[in-house]
């Protein structure tokens, strides 16, 4: 008989120092924004997610889904099981309204108000929920 195992490792890339420190939402914009798919991301709605450490500098960064032309499925298990395997302090979501309209919708509210409850939870804070285009961006969190 043949029983999977599960082994936790980890093995840094980059020094602490060295990540960029996301100081504001302006921070993250930027990064997320150089890390999207230019050719899509007026396209197709996708979703992202930051890992930050203790000191809210970058880990690493995580296309979560990539959906239609108006909605992407996001899954709250993987998202906190890569915060996990990561070791992250907090997270920020991000993900792209292709229309160019920064208003969040009721469901865009509502996952983000389930990111943090969970994320309180497993004491993995949510930091910001970003909605991404090319000609800014909107912090869902600020407004909650």
């Amino acid at each position: 008989m043949h029983i999977e195992e599960v082994k936790l490792t980890y093995r840094n890339k980059l020094k602490a120092h060295e990540r960029p420190k996301i100081t504001c939402a302006k921070d993250a914009y930027e990064i997320f924004l150089e890390s999207w798919d230019q050719d899509q991301i007026e396209l197709i709605e996708e979703c992202k997610a930051m890992f930050l450490d203790r000191q809210l500098r970058l880990m690493s960064i995580a296309s979560i889904s990539k959906g239609g032309l108006s909605e992407t499925t996001v899954d709250l298990r993987l998202v906190f099981a890569i915060a996990l395997k990561r070791r992250a302090n907090s997270f920020i979501l991000a993900h792209n309204h292709p229309s160019g309209n920064l208003k969040p919708s009721k469901a865009d509210i509502h996952l983000t108000e389930q990111f943090y409850k969970a994320g309180k939870l497993l004491r993995i804070d949510l930091e910001d929920h970003l909605i991404v285009t090319n000609d800014g961006f909107y912090s869902i969190l600020s407004e909650l």
